[in-house]
């Protein structure tokens, strides 16, 4: 197998731990000549607004581009399922040639008297931006005709990458939101917003259990599990705490500038990351109680998973890890809950990476790692090899990569339907790398990176 070479213009979106000091580029345009592993502003916009679960989806476009629907994704819901049907406009060859804003009028008008939904929200594709439909006009015209907001979400995906949908997906969000309401003190104290969590297999509920338990209360969460009602109180929050920095960082600093709610950035992914968190929201809160209760509650967990976290850790010592996921708190999350369990992570990158992102995960890996941003396939495969990767964790994109290497390949991408957030999670995940890694397959691949059973 040949190792496939780095366009010039990659040079820069490449560095080495340990080499010649480097700023890594990031957060631009990916490279004529690339099949970036990026998504697109659409679909950046849809892992945002999809979770809110009583809201109707419709995409303004071609067919293929609603096939988000139903168990693409493993975001769970207590009640309202509306979220989980994708509608769709199908936009043909005369659509687009005579414009498509009759087609989604009419769409509009069949779908919100048979559904009856609070909210809609219509987005743009490719295409949409090609032809230049007028969204907001049309909405407009429904929202009046309705009585319900009807959204247009600015999602062409010509316009940027997946970042670029993300802020489309907040500024519609920050829409809804209305000024605080007077609450009574003590229903309004220790309130948080939990930012960047889309209740992936249930994760939302675990933390918020966990948060309950130390007199916590969550006022919404951004979107996982959430509804048009919950999101419009938004701003009767004391605190903001953002999980997915990459997508929510936006909104946070919106409310920030609007209502004055600070922000913490957080993790739950891994124990030492999770711990923290907790410690963090109590130091901010300032009250002995929710202290004392933080810690009780990351001693009971700790006790309970730990035996479980030690005995994959000692199957697991010495393995390599490749990691390319979305988002860089992730990332930065993802070599900590390695170490863990006694595997160096000698490969990371992100599609949407920060710069101080970038610079935390050079601090914590170890001489001679590479650190990508907006890595394509010839890259990854190269620096898996090159790195002796056993296990790659990434999405639904890079799992062929892996396989036809044969490398272990861990799935932390949004169609899971297994926590990994939390004490559980931790342990989920353990066993996941274990399992994977420890596959009799790995024994019949050939030209694999490395064989053998752990």
């Amino acid at each position: 197998m040949g190792v496939p070479s780095i366009l010039e213009n990659r040079q820069q979106s490449i560095v080495f731990k340990g080499r010649k000091k480097q700023e890594i580029r990031c957060e631009t345009d990916s490279e004529a000549g690339c099949v970036s592993q990026r998504a697109c502003v659409y679909c950046g916009a849809r892992v945002v607004l999809n979770p809110v679960a009583d809201a109707l989806h419709l995409v303004h476009g071609p067919i293929g581009c609603a096939s988000y629907t139903w168990d693409i994704r493993g975001s769970l819901n207590s009640g309202a399922d509306l979220y989980r049907n994708s509608f769709s406009t199908d936009l043909k060859e005369q659509d687009i040639i005579f414009g498509g804003e009759k087609k989604l009028t009419a769409a509009l008008d069949e779908l919100i008297p048979q559904f009856q939904p609070p909210l809609v929200f219509v987005y743009s594709t490719c295409v949409v931006g090609v032809i230049g439909d007028d969204l907001d006009a049309v909405c407009k015209a429904a929202s009046l005709r309705y009585g319900i907001p009807v959204k247009p979400v600015q999602s062409s995906g010509f316009i940027g990458s997946k970042s670029a949908g993300y802020r489309a997906a907040c500024d519609v969000l920050f829409q809804l939101i209305e000024p605080p309401q007077p609450l009574e003190k003590d229903t309004k104290r220790f309130r948080l917003n939990y930012l960047g969590d889309f209740n992936l297999a249930g994760e939302a509920w675990i933390i918020r259990s966990y948060l309950e338990r130390i007199g916590v209360t969550v006022n919404v969460v951004f979107t996982g599990d959430s509804r048009y009602e919950q999101i419009r109180g938004a701003a009767n929050a004391d605190l903001n705490i953002i999980q997915c920095a990459g997508s929510m960082h936006y909104l946070a600093g919106k409310l920030q500038e609007a209502y004055g709610i600070p922000c913490l950035s957080v993790s739950f992914l891994g124990l030492d990351d999770t711990a923290e968190t907790l410690r963090a929201i109590a130091r901010h809160f300032n009250d002995p109680s929710i202290s004392e209760q933080a810690e009780a509650l990351i001693a009971e967990e700790s006790a309970r998973v730990m035996p479980a976290i030690l005995k994959y850790k000692s199957r697991l010592q010495g393995k390599k890890a490749a990691v390319y996921v979305g988002g860089g708190f992730k990332a930065i999350s993802l070599i900590k809950q390695f170490r863990e369990i006694g595997m160096e992570v000698v490969m990371i990158g992100t599609q949407t990476g920060r710069k101080e992102e970038y610079e935390k995960m050079d601090s914590l890996v170890n001489e001679g790692a590479v650190i990508l941003d907006d890595a394509n396939p010839a890259e990854l495969e190269r620096f898996m090899l090159e790195q002796g990767a056993d296990l790659l964790v990434g999405g639904v994109k890079e799992r062929p990569l892996a396989y036809k290497l044969g490398v272990a390949f861990v799935d932390h991408n949004h169609d899971r339907k297994h926590p990994l957030s939390g004490y559980a999670g931790a342990v989920n995940f353990a066993a996941e790398v274990y399992s994977t890694l420890g596959s009799p397959v790995w024994q019949a691949v050939q030209g694999g990176v490395r064989h053998g059973r752990v």
